[in-house]
């Protein structure tokens, strides 16, 4: 029989539904494999068992009562920077004051109203800026798959709980790849939405919430909650009646774009570029019109962008203490010295290539319904790095495939596509036209169906 923490959401709603089991015997399923899996992974924060177990048994009173809610008794953890009511959020540095947060922020207060149980907070690296489980505030977090490996970042802790059956929902960020990198070095399902459709707050450009999950069936109900409207959100899409659930699609006919070279950065892996090649070929034997696609991001638009984070990072860093400077990551704490001395003109055309990136992407991408492309150009790296080639001089040459989509508000989601002959996960990323999530969750959907049995997930 499988072990209830790995059972999926619909399965879980349909067992609670049917009384095959309640969420308090879920909810104790998952402390049990936290407990087994958490000193080897390191992938949580404010982790609260007796709390979560309080809410569970709320749930199974409201399911006895017939008055279950959309995601009632499903666990579900949220990245340590969505604001959750009373969890302090130290953004992955040991350099931050610690005060608890007020009030939810919109993705938790959304699952909080769903009925989800939210078991605990997960882990990030400093600030954010990293795609890697490195943190000067966090334990390291490691790559369930190989506790050797990174999980990858930001959304680190997400990407190693939700590999390692910590329930089956969890919300991670991303404004370059932080959703992303760790689904698809982590071997699950994560969905960046188009910019706007998740309200967040604090809003920003490029940065959007979304699920980590197992299956795009699963990210598709936590879009369901997610998506309602939050007015703190002021950048967030007008609500729009998306029928969530409703994941069919016939690859037949759809012109699909093949992106194997970024033009810069990283250059892929055989392993890597192999793997999505082949689920290029499985969806033109389902009868879709696979075409290359060129690569458009270019040298001056990815130091553009390096040029601005810089400067973003040191004005947040620049006012700390000396002390509190020196409990930053030391690479996180080097790269943002290269903001110090950055002209307001430098900063200028550094913010001008989001523009640059954004008009690119969009018009690289106009004539696909889709595009796939590697995640990442490597499978994941040694736990103790900060990125796959540790050099914050170069810190940004393994996003290349997905910091497009974040400027250009498209949607796009990793789901994974096969393994390593080490048997280390491989991301394909699908990327959507503008405002499209329901269009990539289910080519997502039927990828999962013709991409054949996955391999077991690993085991503590």
């Amino acid at each position: 029989m499988t072990d209830l923490a790995d059972l999926n959401a619909t399965e879980l709603l349909r067992g609670f539904r049917a009384g095959d089991f309640t969420p308090v015997e879920v909810a104790e399923a998952v402390i049990a494999r936290i407990t087994a899996w958490e000193p080897k992974i390191a992938a949580l924060y404010h982790y609260r068992p007796e709390e979560a177990l309080a809410t569970a048994r709320d749930s199974a009173e409201r399911w006895r009562r017939g008055e279950a809610r959309a995601l009632d008794g499903v666990p579900v953890t949220i990245k340590e920077n969505i604001a959750t009511r009373g969890a302090p959020m130290p953004l992955g540095t040991a350099a931050r004051e610690l005060a608890a947060a007020s009030d939810d922020a919109p993705a938790a207060a959304r699952l909080r109203e769903a009925g989800a149980v939210i078991l605990a907070k997960t882990t990030m690296p400093d600030y954010g800026m990293l795609s890697s489980g490195l943190s000067s505030f966090h334990p390291l977090t490691r790559n369930p798959w190989d506790t050797s490996r990174n999980p990858g970042g930001s959304s680190s802790g997400a990407g190693a709980a939700a590999a390692a059956g910590y329930g089956p929902l969890h919300v991670g960020t991303d404004i370059g790849g932080s959703i992303r990198l760790p689904a698809g070095w982590c071997g699950v399902f994560g969905l960046k939405p188009s910019f706007g459709r998740v309200p967040v707050d604090p809003p920003y450009w490029g940065r959007v919430a979304g699920p980590m999950t197992r299956t795009a069936a699963d990210a598709a109900l936590m879009m369901r909650e997610l998506s309602r409207p939050d007015p703190r959100d002021g950048m967030s899409l007008p609500p729009a009646e998306i029928a969530w659930e409703a994941l069919e699609i016939d690859p037949k006919g759809l012109r699909i774009g093949l992106q194997l070279d970024a033009g810069i950065g990283m250059e892929v892996a055989p392993e890597v570029r192999a793997c999505i090649e082949g689920a290029a070929r499985l969806f033109e034997a389902a009868g879709a019109i696979v075409e290359p696609v060129a690569p458009f991001l270019t040298r001056e638009m990815l130091d553009g962008l390096d040029i601005f984070w810089r400067q973003r990072a040191w004005a947040d860093i620049a006012p700390l203490a000396e002390a509190q400077q020196a409990k930053i990551l030391p690479y996180i704490l080097r790269w943002a010295e290269g903001g110090r001395d950055i002209s307001g003109a430098e900063l200028y055309r550094g913010l001008s290539q989001m523009g640059a990136i954004r008009d690119a992407t969009l018009r690289a991408t106009e004539g696909f319904d889709f595009v796939l492309s590697p995640v990442a150009p490597c499978a994941s790296y040694p736990a103790e790095l900060a990125s796959p080639i540790d050099d914050p001089d170069r810190p940004f040459e393994h996003i290349c495939f997905t910091v497009p989509y974040n400027f250009s508000e498209q949607p796009a989601a990793s789901v994974n596509a096969g393994y390593t002959a080490s048997g280390l996960p491989i991301g394909l990323q699908i990327a959507g036209r503008r405002f499209d999530d329901i269009g990539v969750l289910r080519l997502s959907a039927a990828f999962e169906r013709m991409r054949g049995e996955q391999r077991p997930w690993p085991e503590p």
